[in-house]
């Protein structure tokens, strides 16, 4: 299982939000790029990075310190946040994104997200950000009808490389991770699932260990460790080993 560490990006800081709301954000570093490169010394393998301020605008606002960060590290980058059409889709994996993750588009813009991930194989993440089994859109600022398992299998022949499911209200919380939830996608669809949202230690990691066989193939892990309250090392030797069900870069 892959550990994903995050970068969430704020007005040009690495920050934390607790529960998506941008006023509620914690900067834990104000050079992205020293970031990066920290975590890579550190031994991961890839790096999550989310444009916060371009998630609300639908647009790429933290261009230049994704760009910084690109620049830094020679990790495998999954990008999102204001990412809306396919010339901003095209730009990023030119630039050297690997992938890139949809969100909002994929609610409401099915025919874009089908039409990038066949032409651009393996380097597109659906993103499913639930709030109550609903589906959150517009930087989780609206809440649509559509459930998680239904916007997974929506993609099911589309070719994605894999779903981002993300419990909203547990996001940053340190409360744990929704296995039930994730589970339950995991079980729904064939396309390998990344859980995120909540992971608070490395009980969390451990627990969702078993759900390799289900389809979770990753977790992303952000506020606990910039804390402290996972180790690196630790984790990465705790999931070590585990297949990673085609998610390698």
């Amino acid at each position: 299982m892959i550990l994903f560490p995050a970068i969430d990006l704020k007005d040009g800081k690495a920050v934390r939000l607790l529960r998506g709301a941008m006023d509620a954000a914690t900067v834990f570093n104000e050079d992205p790029a020293a970031q990066a490169e920290a975590f890579a010394t550190a031994g991961f393998e890839w790096l999550h990075i989310v444009d916060l301020n371009g998630a609300f605008e639908g647009r790429p606002v933290n261009a230049d310190a994704v760009q910084d960060i690109l620049s830094a590290t020679r990790l495998p980058v999954q990008l999102g946040g204001g990412i809306r059409d396919m010339a901003t889709i095209e730009r990023w994996l030119d630039l050297g994104v690997t992938r890139v993750i949809l969100g909002t588009v994929a609610v409401k813009d099915p025919v874009l997200v089908r039409a990038a991930a066949k032409r651009f194989p393996g380097r597109v993440v659906v993103a499913v950000d639930a709030r109550g089994g609903r589906v959150a859109v517009e930087g989780w600022s609206e809440i649509s009808e559509t459930t998680a398992a239904d916007l997974g299998r929506s993609f099911e022949d589309a070719g994605v490389a894999a779903l981002l499911y993300t419990d909203v209200d547990r996001d940053g919380a340190l409360e744990g991770v929704n296995l039930d939830a994730t589970a339950a996608l995991a079980e729904a669809v064939d396309i390998p699932v990344i859980a995120s949202g909540g992971v608070a230690s490395l009980d969390d990691l451990a627990a969702l260990m078993p759900l390799e066989d289900l389809g979770v193939a990753g977790v992303v892990c952000g506020r606990a460790l910039y804390d402290g309250r996972i180790d690196a090392a630790r984790a990465l030797d705790l999931l070590a080993g585990s297949p990673e069900d085609g998610l390698s870069a």
